[in-house]
């Protein structure tokens, strides 16, 4: 990620007649001890007729001294250098124990050794006061050098002063401003005075325009800049002169580069010298200019190449069309909070106590963003086997004809404000909302927990605890019997209506006539107890103790087929008049009194009952007091009779409930902040999206009557294309976003670079970073989803040979697989490619495509879309047999399990989260130029057998750009004009350069590989097994360039290198697996790490190491990091701690054999494994 700086320094004396200059001194060349990389350095001085004397001065500082023999009208100082603007941590360091806390005593030796730097100046009166003030209680010592640091920059007011010379701390003092020379003085000074040993610095300061800019707090510059600076630097034991810039309250980091370190700022002076008398014309430039950059993933591209890249989208959004392709995009990306990167919810567990708070900031800026008039909905979402709580999902849905549906979104309830309702709210909005829909009252129910299992349970306890503090090992059963108690045991925990619709069981008109029915519950005991657990009400029904159903009768709830012809939905305006006014409840429980759709009641809507072989709605016939058939009454309820089939029964319903909505995420969560009462409205179970629309039209007009403001929950309206949804869900240490379809280019790329921005203003980030500083993206990948906007229009069951020449490209292109993945890859991965591990595989997939090609010409057109599901569904697994763990899944291709899986959509799982939007576009885009290359012409080629080699030369970045340049060059070749260059950040991000060494004309780089983990063994645990990885062994890759393979080898450790040549002259490239720590769960945990990793260019012939470098497995003085980096400039300064162009093996070796000489292994030939 550095960026290579060029400063440009002039100053210029012109004076009025010739002058006579005396012994000028330059103090412009950066000290010995500057951190920063100075690639080179220009001292140019005019006039050319002079002499010059490089030197030191008495502190170790680089002065230039120049003798001038001749007179002359003008002096002129020019300094060019270059920097790298690579990023280092100013607080990696170690202090020694004695100085790890303030105040601490030097030594004698040191005190001696540091004289000149503890010279303070006489104290003045405000100076006195200010040492007064300052807090000398012992803490930390860099904390307390923070704190002052700051306390400096708040209390002067920065100036630029003109004037030579510093102010005296007292006039700083007195001014209450000054410039940086004055401000970095009054910092020395204070140091001094409080018995530390500090120094003046002067030299130039590098501030870049950042690219990212600040959420809240100073963005830093709007341009390049750079000055003359000053500051302060302190001495502490143990880690040497640690630089204080007073100017901006900050340590001094990468952009100060110091030119002199001075007891007294009088010899830090640039430049210093006497001249004859004369008038003077000073003119002084100094400019910076970004001359390299390399690809980075907070800049990845120009302004210039991303208009390239919008180009390139639109022409193959034309190819698209022209070929009637009718492709949309959709995708899973997936976020991390930027604050306690540490916690577990943000590594490994699903839930967590912030993690709902995160998601529903960030749901509420998509709803405002694209769910205008739309509505929300917290529902349940996945539930996987060991987890207690089932994850929650927060979705929008919105009308795709871009209709409301709810008009007043401040009805909807922020679950992180406090709000206080009773379960009196809840009856009353139940109730209401009942006459609104013309049902009766009387059916309504509340719930209970179950009063006898509770009681059970507390005797089970043991004798000497308490129903409060239970002290049981299951920390969710300790919260719940703790609020079941606390709540006690007649409380009512919520309100539940029977609700179906009077026309579900036959195709009506959409919503004719008031279509709700209602009826009674049927329990053994006297009150309705729920089952016992956390979830909402309405997923602890007692459903089991409703009358039996024979499976003949029982009202299955059937979808919709999604390759069946929808009609347009009824206008809003129709589902607001039907609940517009107050309600006035039913006069009689008799009948039903029929209106046609978007008319108004006028009168009130009467209950529409249902009795034994009734079949749904009531005709124009039917009226107040009307008999069945049979002349039974039909608002009696009838208990049914002993083994009779009890078809009639209303069994789905509308629960309305009071809770905490902590309980979501936890048990953990409940412990954090305080207890809140909000309104949840749970939704029945509805097949058809008319129904679903017209109750939350009646929920929105309830819950606007009453001045209730709710939060919808329960099942989700049915899947229909006539609703766009959008769902923010949780996943194992992240938040995972189910972004709506786009139908074309431009919406991708507005979906994709609003939802960035709004994880951005949410605190929500796609980095993640290891501890030593490597970058993984998320963790939770960014599957893109592609499909149709119907199954019908899915190009994937339109042309199945399209789908067979994505599957047969991208296993014969390696690079596709492991550029954008993640870095859990390999065969027990959770999106493994379908040959590794698995020849056999291979074979079968062969078969399978030559199967959908037969059956192409057999059907033609009309290819049935279960054939190519069928086909492909036991090849595209991982070695458990598991559809949905697969690089390519076709889960929701054409699954005949359910309605869900008929979507006609193809899922690319392994593809990780980049950390830029525009990173995630430009891989669309190349997703994108496929669909169209291969639907005009199908790709046709042999599956290449890669076996060994794609855990061998495939991890290593050289053969995978490689690759991945073959096919830039292919889509070139096919009309679409990729430049390779779009894919550099991807690169740098998947394999980050770790550092390089030169050494008689032989370069060395190392980055940083690809490494399968492998999966352990199943392991006890608490509620089952468990299997972890071991992602202790790690890949780096060596990079060999003007190597003479008859004289030099590479070795690591002693261990030679088998380099393998490129096809370039010169340039060889190996791979080299170590372990890098050792856990006790470890694959070979006998094995210890192999750290440091020392690399030697080594002579065969001088049978010496010519050079080298180290790199350091963990931190090189030993740091054990606690924290996860907080962001990408704090992950590439470990990164490169761990690195040093120096270190390798002295004296005399025992020579191995030449590079030509060498044998590789024949299975892994581009590899050394360090453990055998």
């Amino acid at each position: 990620m550095s960026i290579h700086a060029a400063l440009h320094h002039v100053t210029h004396y012109k004076y009025d007649r010739p002058v006579q200059l005396g012994p000028q001194v330059v103090r412009l060349r950066p000290a010995p001890h500057c951190r920063s990389n100075v690639i080179s350095y220009s001292l140019r001085i005019e006039p050319e007729q002079h002499f010059v004397n490089w030197q030191q001065d008495p502190f170790a500082n680089y002065q230039a001294r120049l003798v001038f023999p001749e007179k002359t009208r003008e002096f002129k100082v020019t300094v060019d250098l270059v920097v790298e603007m690579a990023v280092y941590n100013p607080f990696d360091f170690f202090l020694e124990p004695q100085a790890e806390n303030f105040p601490f005593k030097y030594t004698a030796s040191q005190a001696e050794e540091l004289a000149p730097y503890l010279v303070a100046e006489e104290v003045t009166p405000l100076v006195q006061a200010y040492l007064d003030k300052i807090d000398r209680k012992e803490q930390r010592t860099i904390d307390f050098l923070v704190g002052i640091n700051q306390q400096v920059q708040s209390d002067v007011n920065y100036l630029i002063r003109m004037e030579p010379g510093v102010q005296t701390p007292e006039e700083t003092l007195t001014n209450g401003s000054g410039s940086c020379r004055d401000s970095g003085w009054l910092l020395v000074q204070l140091l001094r005075h409080m018995g530390l040993a500090a120094r003046f610095v002067s030299g130039y300061l590098i501030q870049l325009t950042p690219d990212v800019k600040a959420l809240d707090g100073p963005s830093g510059t709007t341009v390049d800049f750079t000055d003359l600076h000053a500051w302060c630097e302190v001495y502490l034991p143990g880690a040497g002169w640690i630089g204080l810039d007073a100017t901006s309250g900050l340590l001094a980091g990468e952009g100060h580069i110091p030119l002199a370190c001075t007891p007294t700022p009088s010899s830090a002076a640039p430049i210093e010298g006497v001249v004859d008398d004369a008038e003077v014309e000073f003119g002084h430039e100094m400019v910076v200019t970004r001359i390299h950059e390399s690809p980075r993933v907070t800049k990845p591209y120009t302004e210039e190449e991303w208009a390239e890249v919008l180009a390139l989208g639109d022409a193959v959004d034309k190819r698209l069309a022209a070929g009637d392709v009718r492709l949309t995009m959709g995708g899973e990306p997936t976020y991390v909070a930027t604050s306690d990167r540490d916690a577990a919810e943000w590594n490994t567990d699903a839930l967590g106590p912030t993690k709902r708070g995160y998601a529903t900031e960030l749901v509420q800026k998509l709803r405002a963003e694209y769910g205008d008039g739309g509505f929300l909905h917290f529902g349940q979402g996945k539930w996987y086997p060991g987890e207690q709580l089932p994850r929650w999902a927060l979705s929008i849905f919105w009308r795709a004809d871009g209709q409301a549906i709810w008009h007043n979104p401040e009805l909807f309830a922020d679950e992180r404000v406090p709000t206080h309702y009773t379960s009196e709210d809840a009856r009353r909005f139940t109730t209401v909302l009942a006459h609104r829909l013309g049902l009766t009252e009387r059916y309504i129910q509340p719930g209970y927990e179950d009063t006898y299992y509770y009681l059970w349970r507390e005797r089970r306890l043991p004798v000497n605890v308490d129903p409060f503090d239970s002290k049981l090992d299951d920390e969710m059963e300790r919260v719940r019997l703790r609020r079941v108690f606390t709540q006690k045991l007649d409380a009512v925990i919520g309100y539940m209506l029977p609700i179906e619709p009077g026309n579900a069981d036959r195709d009506a008109p959409a919503l004719e006539g008031p279509g709700w029915k209602t009826g009674p519950w049927f329990l053994r005991d006297d009150r309705m107890y729920l089952i016992p657990g956390d979830s909402p009400m309405g997923y602890r029904l007692p459903l089991d103790s409703q009358p039996w159903a024979s499976k003949g009768d029982y009202p299955y709830l059937v979808d919709r087929d999604p390759t069946a012809p929808l009609t347009d939905l009824p206008n809003y305006i129709d589902y607001r008049a039907r609940y517009a006014g107050l309600p006035t409840g039913p006069k009689d429980d008799l009948g039903a009194v029929p209106y046609a759709f978007g008319a108004p009641p006028q009168t009130p809507a009467a209950l529409r009952m249902q009795g034994p072989g009734t079949a749904t709605a009531t005709s124009a016939a039917t009226g107040p007091g009307a008999a069945l058939a049979d002349g039974t009454d039909p608002t009696t309820p009838r208990q049914p009779r002993r083994g009779e089939s009890a078809h009639w029964i209303t069994r789905t319903a509308l629960c309305v409930e009071v809770r905490d909505p902590r309980r979501a995420n936890g048990p953990a969560a409940e412990k954090v902040g305080d207890s809140s009462g909000v309104l949840y409205v749970f939704m029945p179970p509805l097949r058809r999206l008319e129904d679903y629309l017209d109750l939350v039209a009646a929920i929105e007009a309830t819950a606007e009557q009453l001045g209730l403001k709710i939060v919808m929950e329960g099942y989700p309206p049915p899947r229909d294309p006539r609703l766009k949804m959008l769902a923010v869900t949780p996943d194992p240490g992240v938040i995972e976003v189910n972004i709506h379809p786009a139908n074309n280019w431009n919406e991708l790329v507005a979906h994709t670079e609003f939802l960035y921005n709004a994880a951005f203003e949410t605190r929500l980030s796609a980095e993640k970073f290891m501890t030593d500083g490597r970058h993984t993206g998320t963790g939770g990948g960014n599957h893109f989803v592609m499909g149709g906007a119907t199954p019908n229009d899915s190009p994937f069951l339109r042309r199945p040979e399209l789908l067979a020449s994505l599957l047969l490209y991208w296993h014969n292109h390696p690079s596709l697989s492991y550029l954008f993945s993640g870095m859990f890859i390999g065969p027990t991965s959770q999106a493994p490619r379908v040959d590794e591990a698995r020849n056999d595989q291979v074979y079968e997939l062969e078969i399978a495509l030559k199967e959908i090609a037969k059956n192409r010409e057999i059907y033609g057109q009309n290819m049935p879309a279960w054939l190519v599901d069928r086909t492909l569904r036991n090849i595209l697994v991982d070695v458990t047999g598991n559809t949905h763990r697969s690089e390519f899944c076709i889960d929701k291709l054409y699954s005949p399990d359910s309605s869900t899986g008929r979507l006609g959509l193809l899922e690319l799982r392994a593809f990780e989260m980049p950390p830029h939007a525009r990173m995630s576009i430009a891989q669309q885009l190349l997703l994108r130029a496929f669909i169209a290359r291969f639907w005009d012409e199908p790709y046709k080629a042999p599956a290449t057998r890669w076996g060994t080699e794609l855990h061998d030369r495939f991890l290593l970045p050289t053969f995978v750009k490689m690759d991945f340049e073959d096919v830039i060059s292919e889509m070139r070749q096919a009309g679409f004009p990729f430049d390779p260059n779009w894919f550099a950040p991807h690169l740098e991000f998947r394999f980050p350069l770790v550092g390089q060494v030169q050494a008689m004309g032989v370069e060395l780089s190392l980055r940083n590989a690809l490494e399968p983990w492998h999966v352990m063994g199943e392991e006890g645990s608490s509620g089952g097994t468990v299997r972890y990885v071991d992602s202790s062994l790690e890949r780096i890759e060596v990079r060999v360039t003007g190597l003479n393979e008859s004289r030099h080898v590479i070795t690591v450790n002693g261990k030679v290198l088998p380099l393998q040549p490129t096809g370039t002259v010169g340039e060889f490239v190996a791979g080299v697996r170590y372990k890098a720590w050792n856990p006790p769960s470890a694959l070979h945990p006998s094995i210890g790490a192999h750290a440091p990793l020392t690399f030697d260019i080594v002579d065969t012939w001088m049978k010496r190491s010519l050079g080298g470098c180290q790199y350091f497995v963990a931190h090189p003085g030993g740091r054990s990091y606690d924290t996860f980096p907080v962001n990408a400039y704090e992950a590439e300064s470990r990164r490169m701690a761990r690195f040093t162009r120096m270190g390798h093996t002295p004296g005399l070796m025992k020579v191995p054999p030449a590079t030509i000489e060498l044998a590789g292994s024949r299975e892994f030939p581009f590899t050394l494994d360090l453990r055998r």
